[in-house]
């Protein structure tokens, strides 16, 4: 890796430097302000924002970050995703800044304050805007230059930004290192995977824009007509394809660093793989780092990246030898829950070589017989694997990490094909193979292929690897054909035990299907190929764990769809009638620790819930809290005791789960849609009835009156809490959890939070709200559960926890004398009284009783009106858990 950089940076410089000269960079007069940001602890950073104009009439705001002593550094541009503008990538330039680089971001066109239309990276728009910014960086003073007009620089960013940085070094050859992530190498190939249209993705790019007026006329119209017609067009291919890094992948001759993400049905692992292959034919070296996040949610590992990406400008910009840059290849991977509320471990596996998708295959021999299904008319109801643009910090994507199917497949719509079960644990670290043959009462049927990972109880525990799925368009199917599927790059654990399932379904939710009917007739060719483990766990790898918070989207999906698409799990313990009426009964409740056999995160614990009661369930940081919550909800397993919903027992898929709604923090919605439009498009997805939902009902105690109407872009944080407890309340459940309902929102919305929750129990329904603003549980909720080290503490009514303290509050008629309360305070049993806003505050020791107080304060002749406990839930809390808090 080290001898090339020579040869990289004194090659012959090819002719494509008209983009830098089709146009000079013009600041406009005026529009530069200077600022600088410091602290105490960090050196300052100079920060100027500029518009440029780049003709024809398109401005792009820009910003320029140095830091430091005068003098030439490398410099970085640093690209946004799409949607967004260069106040996303900020506090990254600040922090480049200060290890030594100016940074220059920028809004691309038609995004934040930069005009022009979206282009989608154009060569002559986007791309040639990146070369006249770089003509600008060669001017100035603090910039480090390889030669005159030639600054030394690197591009990095993400999606969008991840996109231009790929296309601009293989369009001007000034660029020396890039590190793009989660981003495309083909966008044909991305929005058009085997010609089949994703749909629910391409309408969030467009609406994600502003519309489709925001972007050329003639990518608009594209769009308008895939759209409509449901089949992309060569066209429509061939646009895209010009405009993706792919058409100039042959020129690409820099050191790149590829970050992709493992939870992304968007730009899935395949997109870098492709990348990682045709720059390393260039002879530029190349590391590949499968992160877990992506663009359906979950942890995207933003500490670990960005040390990374300036370990490679490191090297590669300021020919620091000395730096680890880590390793050609590079996977992280969730290795269960280590905490008591059941974060998530993550670590990583690597290796000194990218080994692409298909290295070192394992034969798995599948059975089943030839099947028939059909593609319904109107491709509905669809199967669902994603839920594009519900991703957030968790993500449907990450539940199969821990454990947790989501997917949905609608009996007579699929067929499916199962392994033995497994003699030991495999990792699959790529892309799956398999050959079937495929005929069609149509002349071309779409499938959509899925490798399940089965546990012993059958589809009941099923699970998606990353809710990927591969569609497939067969031409000319009416004769038979055999077809060689090549399924998504996953890398995913398979226990000892376990099963693979192929599914080949006929529709899915996140594509466009035929409409007409047809039937599709399917068999197996041979076995399913799967590419197997990488080396051992890098335990030296310094990760960022990550809080895992189940989103919305993921806990509504995960049990509406086990409630009505379970149906054929193992059927749970007999219902009790006589717990028919009570919300919730938990009974000897236990978890361990994963891989401990005498450590809980729950042990013992038992409770019980009535109707019309707010309970707070409250304790420290590990107490068992979340834990307890996704026992509940059937997500994860106790290792001993019972909980039962109105009499039944929960297990996953049981049918009482269709009784239970739940809302943790980082609900995800579609920003360009109005707030009734993702309570629709999400209870749609759920598959069960419209009447069902009830949806009048949940907005009106949600109280978002005319807000519905307007785009959630829109919504303030407390308007974004409320319908994501609406979301959350569709069905009307009788059992409601909320955790952490009120994070992040000032105390106007606090108050309006509360009284949701208030005006929901009202009815005679039950809420479970898991705070840490004690003063709020106070005034919201009925009765208490408090819990530390995963046991219960105490429960009961909030008075009555609330009051057991050893401080009075003393009304009396008139304010009392010193002399007289110093009296009160030498009392027998009185440990201290003060004067206070009507009254004393008398603090009793360990003799004191308050019936001996009022006798001793009636014979001393204070006027005392009333008599009552005076201790916040906050000094009952503190009392209760001790040090533990």
């Amino acid at each position: 890796m080290d001898l090339r950089l020579p040869a990289l940076r004194g090659r012959v410089r090819r002719p494509r430097r008209w983009l830098a000269a089709a146009a000079s960079v013009v600041v406009l007069a005026g529009a530069g302000t200077w600022t600088a940001a410091a602290d105490d602890d960090t050196p300052a950073v100079q920060h100027a924002d500029r518009v440029m104009d780049m003709g024809d009439g398109v401005r792009i705001d820009t910003s320029f970050f140095t830091s430091g002593p005068s003098g030439r550094r490398p410099a970085v541009l640093l690209g946004h995703g799409f949607g967004g503008s260069k106040n996303d990538v900020r506090q990254q330039a600040e922090d480049l800044a200060r290890d030594g680089y100016a940074v220059l971001t920028w809004s691309a066109r038609g995004f934040g304050k930069s005009t022009g239309k979206v282009g989608l990276n154009d060569p002559k728009g986007e791309v040639a805007d990146v070369s006249r910014l770089l003509d600008w960086l060669a001017k100035q003073p603090q910039v480090e230059l390889d030669k005159s007009g030639d600054p030394r620089v690197g591009m990095a960013g993400g999606s969008y930004g991840g996109a231009i940085a790929l296309l601009a070094a293989g369009h001007d050859d000034r660029v020396d290192a890039i590190a793009p992530a989660i981003t495309y190498w083909n966008l044909a190939d991305a929005l058009f995977p085997n010609g089949v249209f994703k749909k629910l993705w391409a309408g969030i790019f467009v609406n994600s824009a502003g519309g489709c007026d925001k972007f050329e006329t003639q990518i608009c119209e594209m769009y308008d007509r895939v759209a409509e017609s449901g089949t992309p067009d060569a066209a429509a291919r061939t646009m895209l394809e010009e405009r993706s890094p792919s058409a100039v992948g042959d020129r690409i001759e820099v050191p790149t660093l590829l970050m992709q993400g493992q939870s992304d049905s968007l730009f899935p692992l395949g997109q870098a793989d492709r990348a990682a292959k045709a720059i390393s034919a260039n002879g530029a070296p190349v590391d590949v780092d499968w992160i877990s996040g992506g663009h359906d949610g979950g942890d995207m590992e933003t500490s670990r990246i960005q040390g990374r990406v300036k370990s490679w400008f490191d090297r590669y910009l300021k020919d620091d030898k000395s730096v680890d840059t880590g390793p050609a290849f590079r996977v992280t991977r969730t290795l269960g829950t280590g905490t008591g509320d059941g974060e998530p471990r993550l670590s990583g596996v690597s290796a000194d070589k990218y080994p692409g998708l298909a290295g070192k295959e394992r034969e798995i021999a599948l059975t089943g017989r030839e099947q028939s299904f059909a593609n319904p008319a109107g491709a509905s109801p669809p199967a669902v694997s994603a839920l594009p643009g519900f991703g957030s910090s968790g993500g449907l994507a990450q539940l199969s990490s821990l454990g947790v199917g989501v997917s949905l497949d609608f009996p007579g719509q699929y067929a499916a094909f199962e392994s033995a079960p497994v003699r030991e644990d495999l990792q699959i670290t790529g892309s799956p193979t398999v050959t079937v043959h495929v005929k069609s009462t149509s002349e071309d049927a779409v499938l959509f292929a899925k490798v399940y990972d089965v546990g012993p109880g059958g589809q009941g525990q099923q699970v998606l690897p990353s809710q990927l799925v591969e569609p497939v368009r067969v031409e000319d199917a009416k004769a038979g054909k055999d077809v060689t599927i090549t399924l998504p790059a996953i890398d995913h654990e398979v226990d000892d035990g376990h099963r693979l399932r192929l599914v080949l379904a006929s529709t899915d939710l996140g594509y466009a299907s035929p409409t007409a009917p047809a039937t599709y007739t399917v068999s197996l060719k041979g076995e399913l190929s799967v590419p197997t483990a990488l080396g051992d766990t890098d335990t030296a790898s310094a990760l960022s764990a990550w809080v895992w918070w189940l989103p919305l989207a993921g806990a509504g999906i995960a049990l509406a769809l086990l409630a009505t698409g379970r149906r054929r799990t193992k059927a749970p313990a007999a219902p009790d009638p006589a717990l028919a009426e009570v919300p919730l009964q938990i009974t000897d409740l236990s978890k361990r620790y994963a891989k401990s056999a005498d450590r809980y995160a729950v042990r013992d614990l038992s409770f019980r819930v009535e109707k019309g009661q707010v309970l707070g369930l409250l304790g420290p940081n590990g107490a068992g809290k979340t834990t307890t919550l996704r026992m509940l909800m059937g997500l994860i397993k106790p290792d001993g005791g019972e909980i039962r919903v109105f009499g039944h027992a929960i297990a996953p898929g049981a049918p009482v789960l269709s009784r239970v709604g739940a809302f943790v923090e980082g609900a995800g919605f579609l920003p360009h849609l109005s707030g009734r439009e993702n309570l629709e498009l999400y209870w749609q997805a759920t598959g069960r009835p419209p009447q069902d939902a009830h949806l009048d009902e949940a907005l009106e105690i949600a109280g978002l009156g005319d807000a519905l109407a307007r785009a959630v872009r829109t919504y303030s944080q407390g308007m974004r809490q409320r319908l994501a407890i609406a979301q959350a309340m569709l069905g009307l459940p009788d059992l409601l959890i909320l955790d952490e309902p009120t994070n992040g929102l000032d105390p106007p919305q606090i108050r309006e939070m509360r009284e949701v929750m208030i005006r929901y129990a009202a009815a005679g329904r039950t809420v479970i709200v898991s705070s840490h603003l004690l003063a709020e549980v106070e005034q919201t909720c009925t009765h208490l559960v408090v819990m530390d080290h995963g046991r219960l503490v105490q429960a009961g009514p909030v008075a009555e926890i609330v009051g057991s303290g050893d401080t009075l509050l003393v009304g009396t008629g008139a304010p009392v004398d010193e002399p007289v309360v110093e009296k009160v305070a030498a009392l027998p049993g009185v440990a201290s009284a003060v004067s206070t806003d009507g009254g004393l505050l008398i603090r009793l020791d360990a003799d004191g009783s308050a019936q001996r107080l009022i006798a001793e304060l009636v014979r001393l002749e204070v006027p005392v009106e009333s008599v009552g406990p005076h201790r916040r839930l906050e000094d009952a809390f503190l009392t209760l858990i001790g040090d533990s808090a």
